[in-house]
């Protein structure tokens, strides 16, 4: 087997549902309509950059609770024995600043609104990873979420959940005359969507008609673009056309760390994927065998902060960094972060380097190609805006910024803030396993990091590793568990110092998918998240 674990097919826990194997190809999504449309395109000659494209797209429709046409996507694609970023996350409009918030009167940055609001990235990565690595034209890859949009679909349970949340608390919070096409858009009967029943949005198919017939150049360069354009300068909004236009996605080198003997990859920043990588650096250092000991939760627990606290303070857009990559990573540093863990729970702070709403979907085929992708609009619908007619909810990613004159964060024009959403890799000897993630916020790190050590250390398969109990380390000495965590060990860490609360929503802990490849027969290995929606189609 690729992980080199004999016991790796057997699941030790009780589950809900077992790992999926097969050979030809792959998509494992938090919808099921959406891993259908993936698997639908590798089924008509697309390859697994075109699956996940078509997921994606897919996701935009069928859990808009989570993501849209006017969000941000990451990818990381393995193509040729090559592992590829993309950094697809929007700029902050040109226009927008410290000052000019303080003049409006803001002493911090609002949830909703137009001022949180900046360039979605999405639909630029969509036709970027399109261009490059496709196989199809975006027309056919983009037709299944096309379809659900103009003819409607079925509400499942847990989106029905958290639209009907959603529904109800921006009944509350929404004032103004712009948060009305959300309303239009998403609650059309005064409520939200019930579970089972159909609901369609004819403005989101066209917008993503019109994606697809111009690889999204109307979105940052034509129709699309003045249409929010005009909704913003209607309202006061700062984006303008021009900060659409000036909108491109990067292409970037994925940085690593080496977790006994394996690589664990992941987007540079202005991501957060660091802060797992730092966590898992601190983590190698330690010999932690047994999964339900107290030791090794709490050694867990205490690098998350760690790596938060550095997270925190030293990762942004990566223009601004004075602080790289390398030295947060480094062996060196890894050693004197560690030497801070004792045996009782701390107050993090950060150190001093040495110097030098979301969707996760995964995708594989039977030539080896394999995507592991996430798009957000952040906070579940964003920032309350749909542009009229359109379908599109506009991302609310600038309220990660901070107003703190001088941090590296801190709030500027054309400037990318600290971004939650992050995909993961994981190869052994420059060959690849395979794609994984875990959606939610500041959860994301800390899933990364239970799902590695769920898969190296303690030697789970996909849907074990997924299925097993998670923790979230929240502030200072606070840290939230799943119902199901096991009661002693949590009563062990509490007389350790930890704040231990239970937490019964189940979506405070992330949603995750992951799909490994066997690389002596290509064999594909799936799990999907329990605690939604989530499937794997494959064949």
């Amino acid at each position: 087997m690729a992980l080199n674990h004999l016991d790796y097919l057997y699941y030790p826990y009780e589950t809900t549902r077992q790992t999926t194997i097969a050979r030809n190809g792959m998509v494992a999504a938090s919808q099921p309509l959406a891993a259908q449309a993936g698997l639908s395109i590798l089924q008509q000659g697309g390859n697994a950059i075109d699956a996940a494209i078509a997921a994606a797209a897919t996701l935009t429709v069928v859990e808009p609770t989570s993501n849209g046409i006017g969000g941000d996507a990451f990818a990381l694609v393995w193509v040729k024995d090559k592992l590829y970023g993309l950094n697809g996350s929007g700029h902050s409009p040109a226009s927008l600043s410290i000052e000019e918030l303080k003049k409006r009167g803001h002493s911090e940055i609002p949830t909703y609104g137009f001022t949180p609001v900046t360039v979605p990235g999405a639909p630029g990565a969509w036709a970027e990873l399109s261009r490059r690595f496709g196989k199809l034209p975006l027309k056919d890859v983009l037709a299944p979420a096309i379809q659900y949009a103009e003819e409607g679909f079925p509400i499942s349970p847990v989106l029905g959940k958290f639209w009907s949340a959603a529904a109800e608390k921006f009944k509350h919070l929404l004032k103004g005359d712009e948060f009305n096409h959300w309303f239009e858009t998403f609650a059309p009967e005064g409520r939200a969507p019930a579970i089972g029943e159909v609901w369609s949005s004819k403005g989101h198919a066209e917008t993503l008609r019109k994606i697809a017939d111009t690889n999204a150049e109307t979105f940052y360069h034509g129709e699309i673009a003045d249409e929010i354009d005009n909704f913003s300068k209607e309202y006061g909004g700062f984006i303008r056309k021009s900060d659409l236009e000036n909108y491109h996605p990067e292409w970037v080198d994925p940085i690593s760390v080496d977790y006994r003997g394996y690589d664990v990859w992941e987007i540079p920043p202005n991501g957060q994927g660091i802060v797992a990588l730092s966590a898992l650096n601190i983590l190698k250092g330690f010999d932690l065998k047994e999964k339900e000991a107290v030791d090794t939760y709490h050694k867990q627990m205490e690098a998350m902060k760690l790596a938060f606290a550095d997270g925190h303070k030293f990762v942004a857009d990566d223009a601004y960094m004075d602080v790289s990559c390398d030295d947060l990573l480094s062996e060196e540093y890894a050693e004197l972060r560690r030497s801070l863990i004792t045996d009782q729970a701390m107050q993090p702070e950060a150190g001093t380097p040495p110097k030098g709403g979301t969707v996760y979907l995964a995708a594989a085929d039977k030539d080896g190609n394999m995507v592991s992708f996430i798009q957000s609009n952040y906070m579940g619908f964003g920032s309350g805006l749909v542009v009229p007619g359109t379908g599109i909810a506009l991302q609310n990613r600038g309220h990660n910024f901070s107003l703190e004159e001088g941090h590296v964060n801190s709030l500027a024009g054309n400037k990318r803030s600290y971004h939650t959403i992050i995909p993961g890799f994981l190869t052994k000897d420059n060959k690849p396993i395979g794609p994984f993630g875990v959606m939610g916020g500041f959860m994301q790190p800390q899933g990364h990091v239970q799902v590695v050590m769920n898969t190296i250390d303690f030697h789970l398969n996909p849907q074990a590793t997924l299925d097993s109990p998670r923790w979230q380390w929240m502030k200072d000495r606070t840290v939230w568990v799943e119902p199901n965590f096991p009661a002693h060990v949590a009563e062990a860490l509490k007389r350790k110092g930890h704040h231990i609360e239970v937490q019964l929503e189940t979506g405070a802990f992330g949603r995750g998918q992951i799909i490994w490849r066997d690389y002596e027969t290509g064999t594909l290995y799936g799990g999907t998240e329990s605690r939604t929606d989530g499937t794997i189609s494959a064949y």
